[in-house]
């Protein structure tokens, strides 16, 4: 089996390989123009993109430490029928959420400048609150702002913390306590550092919410 029949990019649609689209990468790995190799999320397992634009490739993907090589103790990963873990942000100015009438299904686009990120994100809003300003969504495709002409760009907000289920790798998630963790859609691939104030064993795995996010 080649290279290409066995591994497939995860759908991130980053477009650090140069193309806007990890189906476009896939072409070009097809007419032998680019190798697997080049995505820079390549792992050398087998995966498949067909649950989520974000999937758990498999576990061998977490080796523990990040692309500096900074320990994690778990990967925060989506709920069951959610595209990715859920993110709880803040606008720099919170006025923004009412102003332009953020709710639930919109598209909003900002960089988590409060905790150092210099990535833009793409979020899926779940739910907003006029009166605080939080905003609870989903990272999705980049595409999808491409794509939308009525994505409400935020410019840059605080990240107030993550919620989704725990994959451990080295220590479980312990109530208030603070871990190295590592989004399981994070791009950059690097370790963020929060505070536990949520755990709940569900038949799903383990539900878990940090706050007082950080990357490391």
């Amino acid at each position: 089996m080649s290279e290409s029949k066995q591994w497939t990019p995860p759908g991130k649609n980053c477009g650090v390989c140069g193309f806007q689209t990890c189906a476009d990468f896939s072409a070009a790995v097809a007419r032998k123009s680019k190798a697997v190799s080049d995505c820079i999320f390549y792992s050398g397992k087998s995966s498949s993109s067909k649950e989520s634009p974000f999937p758990i490739i498999s576990d061998s993907c977490y080796s523990g430490t990040d692309v500096t090589g900074m320990p994690y103790d778990f990967v925060i990963h989506a709920f069951p029928n959610e595209p990715s873990a859920r993110k709880i942000i803040l606008p720099f100015r919170p006025d923004l959420t009412e102003r332009m009438d953020i709710r639930a299904d919109d598209l909003v686009l900002g960089r988590p400048a409060g905790a150092g990120c210099p990535v833009q994100h793409v979020l899926k809003v779940r739910e907003a609150d006029p009166v605080t300003g939080v905003i609870i969504g989903y990272v999705v495709s980049p595409a999808e702002a491409r794509e939308n002409s009525e994505i409400k760009d935020v410019k840059m907000y605080h990240m107030i913390g993550f919620e989704g289920r725990a994959q451990v790798i080295s220590n479980p998630p312990e109530f208030g306590k603070r871990y190295s963790f590592l989004p399981g859609f994070c791009m950059m691939h690097r370790a963020h550092s929060g505070l536990v104030n949520l755990v709940l064993n569900k038949p799903s795995g383990i539900h878990v919410r940090v706050e007082g996010v950080i990357v490391l």
